[in-house]
Order: C-alpha cells, then sequence, then structure tokens
C-alpha cells in the first residue's frame, strides 16, 4: 500500500518532506503535485521506478521523461543549453514548462528520447515540489500523471491513492491540482518548436 501525506501547500511539513525523500533514495515510486498536473517521479537511477512508470502508462520508447530540476544549475548538468537557449529557458522558469534539449552523458541512456538523445527538463514553480528537490539534491525523473483509459490526469490525492495504491509507494497531496500539462518547447535543433501548448504561455516562442 502506498504511504499518504497530507503536506501544507505554502509551508510543507519537513518532516514529511524527509520521509518522501527517503522512499525517493530507497528506490521508491510517488506521486506528486507540480505547477501544472500531478505527476509520478523516482530517482534517475531507480531502473524499477521507470519500468513502473512506463507501465503504468504504458509508454513506449519515444516517449520523452522529464528531469525535475530545482533550478538552473542542476538542469545545466544534464541538458546542453548555449547562450541563446540559456536566455530564453531562463526568462521562463520557473514555471510550467518543458524543454526538450541534447542531454548530457550524466543521464542514462535509457531515458534518452531513442534517436533523438534528447531529454526533456524543466524547473517548477510548487513550493512543495521544490522542497522534495532541494532535500533530495538531484532531479527527479517525472512523467505527467495521465492513465491510459483518462482524458485527463487526476486531480486529487486520495483519488491517486485509490487508484494506485499497490503500484506506487507515496502520494503526495497538498490540496487539488490542475489538469492542463506543461507547455513543451523543443529546444534540441536551436530554435523553438512548440511541441505542446499548456499551461506555460508559449507566445515568446512563436
Amino acid at each position: 500500500m502506498a504511504k499518504y501525506f497530507d503536506v501544507h501547500p505554502d509551508n510543507p511539513q519537513r518532516r514529511s518532506i524527509l520521509q518522501v525523500v527517503d522512499l525517493l533514495r530507497g528506490d521508491g515510486l510517488i506521486a506528486y503535485p507540480t505547477d501544472s498536473c500531478y505527476a509520478l517521479g523516482c530517482r534517475l537511477g531507480n531502473k524499477d521506478g521507470i519500468d513502473r512508470i512506463r507501465e503504468i502508462r504504458q509508454l513506449d520508447d519515444r516517449h520523452h521523461f522529464t528531469l525535475v530540476c530545482q533550478d538552473f544549475s542542476q538542469l545545466g548538468q544534464f541538458v546542453h543549453v548555449d547562450n541563446t537557449v540559456f536566455r530564453a529557458i531562463k526568462a521562463s522558469t520557473p514555471g510550467s514548462y518543458t524543454f526538450i534539449l541534447p542531454a548530457t552523458k550524466e543521464v542514462p541512456r535509457r531515458l534518452l528520447h531513442a534517436k533523438k538523445k534528447t531529454v526533456g527538463a524543466r524547473i517548477p514553480d510548487h513550493v512543495v515540489t521544490q522542497a522534495i528537490l532541494a532535500e533530495l539534491g538531484e532531479p527527479l525523473l517525472s512523467s505527467t500523471l495521465l492513465l491510459p483509459d483518462q482524458p485527463e490526469p487526476m486531480t486529487q490525492g486520495w483519488e491517486i491513492k485509490e487508484r494506485l495504491d499497490h503500484v506506487v509507494d507515496a502520494v503526495i497531496d497538498s490540496g487539488e491540482c490542475g489538469t492542463v500539462p506543461t507547455s513543451v518547447i523543443d529546444f534540441s535543433e536551436g530554435e523553438p518548436e512548440i511541441i505542446r501548448r499548456g499551461a506555460g504561455d508559449v507566445s515568446r516562442f512563436e
């Protein structure tokens, strides 16, 4: 059964955050809120967690996983960003954007897009997510919690606990989450290409 954490949205209880991070370090898989939707998350090196995300969402090897980073310096360890792209991304973070970028050697090969060798990266504007990332000290490997049989992501922690109780290790609830996923901007060729119009304003990338 998944552990259930009721976390304050503005002042997350440190004890709860530490317990969540302990689960992640023990190769656990969590469902957690972000500034767009709920997401599934685990550590980068957690092969079992990655396989479980693929199974829960029924993903193929063309899926772009996302590295959810605490800040820009952490993001820069895992993706290649030139000066022009740096300025464009910097102006939009933290926020509800996922950027597709060429990955560095720090990213395990199994997480990369099979042909492009790219990965998604983002810096969320969410107090609870940021508290988890700060304590963990590394990015969370994530994917939107959108189940194959559902048109939209689930928004309630209790509902996720009920549905995924035996396939995740923890559910973090800090109030209702949105149903609109991040906007996805592909910078892998240098120029921005809008792949998905979502929660983040994409006008600056047009």
